[in-house]
């Protein structure tokens, strides 16, 4: 039997990782190429919805999620006032990608795999047997992501979120004790864009003033501070072109954040790949081939999911939009627990 063809993969994130120890296992040579380094932090709601345990069995997850803390209660407050509470049919994970990145960098190599850090690969240098799950599509956007850990804040509820002046900030605590904060802004003029005040000025700026405060008291982890703009929240193209690269993750698409569901998705996306590019490797089909049917598997997978997220999104982002999202909820109108359990699909 001849030796199975080697695999690369570009961008060492959730997709990346998670796919990188999957085909190790199986005995496919696989290489990663990663721009950057770990330990990292990255902008990251920091809480996984929708993740089965079929998902975690399949990609040998359980180790890495081992702490994670169960998530189930919601409370949504809208400039300050309580407008929901909600629980999510199926408990979501918190969990710290400073950790979790960590921490499958080093099961990937543990398992025989080759990392490369800083490592830039272009997308356009495509060749058989690599996938990219680099990231984001970097393009011209209106928006701007921020986060940050911090310690002695008090939660009322398992996440928050809170809905600002065209934004929305998520708060969940992690295994370490310390809380995420996460927020969503559309990029304004004349806000302090410093890498430790950012979040505080934009709190402050789209009527969030009292969450600001409360996070100014915390102890925040400096080095937790991070920023990410240049991105947007298209649907998923519908591309079986050869001349397209293979994209997981972020790669693929990015989900707008209120979901919680993009951590799932990176990880859902390996598990949809990862029999076609195991086939692949075993000489059993074509490059190809392989790239045509991992693509449509993708789109039947996460095409309704990603539908969905963005015809919710602008109620959960613009101000008008945000008083109609509270009238209905008020009025028992909005089955949340519904579209959330759509969103979530596995």
């Amino acid at each position: 039997m001849s030796s199975p063809r080697a695999i690369s993969i570009v961008g060492g994130g959730l997709a990346g990782l998670s796919l990188g120890c999957a085909l190790r296992r199986s005995g496919i040579p696989t290489t990663i190429f990663e721009a950057g380094d770990y330990p990292r932090h990255r902008v990251c709601g920091e809480f996984i919805a929708g993740l089965r345990d079929r998902t975690i069995a399949q990609l040998g997850l359980a180790d890495v999620l081992a702490d994670a803390l169960p998530c189930q209660s919601v409370r949504w407050f809208r400039a300050g006032r309580l407008i929901r509470r909600q629980t999510l049919s199926r408990p979501a994970r918190a969990i710290s990608r400073y950790s979790l990145d960590q921490r499958m960098a080093e099961a990937f190599v543990a398992a025989g795999g080759e990392l490369r850090t800083h490592s830039r690969i272009s997308s356009s240098t495509t060749e058989e047997g690599r996938v990219f799950s680099s990231g984001r599509v970097r393009r011209e956007s209106e928006w701007i992501g921020l986060k940050v850990h911090a310690r002695g804040l008090v939660l009322e509820s398992d996440l928050e979120f809170h809905l600002g002046d065209r934004c929305y900030v998520g708060l969940c605590a992690l295994p370490d004790g310390s809380i995420n904060i996460c927020g969503l802004f559309q990029v304004r003029s004349g806000v302090s864009t410093s890498r430790t005040s950012a979040l505080f000025s934009y709190l402050d700026a789209v009527g969030l003033g009292s969450l600001a405060a409360k996070l100014r008291s915390a102890d925040c982890d400096e080095a937790s501070f991070s920023a990410v703009a240049g991105f947007s929240f298209d649907l998923p193209a519908n591309d079986d072109g050869a001349d397209s690269p293979l994209s997981l993750g972020d790669a693929y698409a990015m989900i707008p954040p209120f979901t919680g569901n993009g951590m799932a998705i990176a990880f859902q996306s390996a598990e949809t790949a990862l029999p076609h590019l195991i086939a692949w490797a075993k000489g059993e089909t074509s490059w190809p081939q392989t790239m045509r049917v991992t693509k449509e598997a993708l789109q039947k997978r996460f095409g309704r999911r990603f539908f969905l997220a963005s015809k919710l999104h602008p109620f959960l982002f613009h101000p008008p939009r945000q008083a109609v999202f509270n009238l209905v909820n008020r009025a028992r109108l909005l089955p949340l627990e519904v579209i959330s359990s759509a969103i979530h699909a596995h």
